[in-house]
């Protein structure tokens, strides 16, 4: 899930789908990050795969995740008939083109990857990257969230705001002073009074020479990794990298 990076685990699945037939609710699952699970921790499960769920469920998934072509702007629906008519129907009154070049590749994509063993790879240089990026952050001082999956790192940067700075202010400083940008978890609040003030997130779907550099510049602006090797024990087993 983002921001937070938490995988369902069956059990609250089942929950929901509980309630979704009680109710004659339908369920619109957003599965886009289902193949960037970390290696050894909870597995994508699929609400549209549990009894009773099937002919309830619209299942999204994303190009832009599963093949890293976020520009690409492509996803798919799955789902029953009955359901998929009416979104399609709603759909051609909400764009004016779509880009059925790229809707092919995608297409070819998804019939060429080579079996599960593409789609178990993503999980593994997710979980790579961000034990290369969690233990420099942690060391300088940022208190590292736990997260289950996708690309992304949240911090609380609490100790590091300045008098009346939040997350917004912390993030447009960050990137003027110290040139690395973070995106305020705030923004993604439609109620901006239940919105956190302390949180940012980080994205790690980088070049390992980028991420370097990136903890390099954030390193010399916050005077080094003041935290040492205690602080990085702490990030990976928050990570779940911990050996």
């Amino acid at each position: 899930m983002d921001t937070a990076g938490k995988v369902f685990t069956r059990q609250e699945l089942e929950l929901i789908a509980r309630l979704a037939q009680q109710h004659g609710a339908y369920v619109l699952s957003d599965e886009v990050y289902e193949h960037l699970t970390f290696p050894g921790g909870l597995p994508h499960v699929s609400i549209r795969g549990l009894p009773g769920m099937r002919d309830r469920t619209i299942r999204l998934g994303s190009a832009g995740k599963t093949f890293s072509l976020t520009a690409w702007k492509v996803g798919w629906m799955e789902g029953p008939e009955r359901l998929l008519g009416p979104c399609v129907k709603a759909h051609q009154f909400l764009v004016f083109t779509v880009p059925s070049s790229l809707q092919r590749a995608v297409a070819g994509a998804l019939d060429g990857a080579d079996g599960q063993a593409f789609y178990h790879g993503l999980g593994a240089e997710c979980a790579r990257q961000r034990a290369l990026l969690a233990p420099r952050l942690a060391a300088i001082g940022f208190d590292i969230l736990p997260a289950e999956g996708t690309y992304f790192l949240v911090a609380d940067v609490a100790k590091f705001l300045r008098d009346g700075e939040d997350d917004v202010g912390f993030a447009k400083r960050l990137t003027a002073e110290a040139g690395v940008t973070v995106i305020p978890v705030s923004a993604f609040y439609a109620d901006a009074s239940r919105a956190p003030r302390s949180l940012v997130r980080f994205c790690f779907c980088k070049q390992d020479s980028k991420l370097q550099e990136g903890c390099r510049r954030l390193e010399e602006y916050f005077g080094g990794a003041g935290n040492g090797a205690a602080a990085a024990a702490g990030a990976e087993a928050a990570a779940g990298l911990a050996p």
